[in-house]
């Protein structure tokens, strides 16, 4: 797991409880290291995107360059990565 999707997924948890429980659940999954080359390829798909009038975030765009630069594949509900896809490559499932 990215270290950033851990905190998305944590970010905004009201309940203490529940956000010790989710905690818990995801250190199963241990933090999968980043590079310089993946950072410098979130920037580089940045910029592709924004020049071609698509926006995202930071996280959004290492997501996509993590996925392009190791083979993963990208798991969301959230449809800007649609976006993304079309203008980069990597691996994409949109869950219903």
């Amino acid at each position: 797991m990215l270290g950033g999707i851990r905190q998305e997924i944590l970010s905004g948890i009201q309940h203490e409880a529940q956000f010790e429980r989710i905690r818990k659940k995801l250190r199963a999954f241990p933090d999968y290291p980043i590079s310089t080359a993946d950072y410098e390829t979130a920037a580089q798909f940045y910029n592709r995107c924004r020049s071609k009038g698509v926006q995202g975030s930071n996280t959004d765009f290492l997501i996509c360059a993590m996925a392009h630069c190791h083979d993963f594949t990208v798991f969301t509900l959230d449809k800007d990565f649609f976006h993304f896809k079309k203008h980069l490559d990597f691996k994409l499932d949109l869950i219903a």
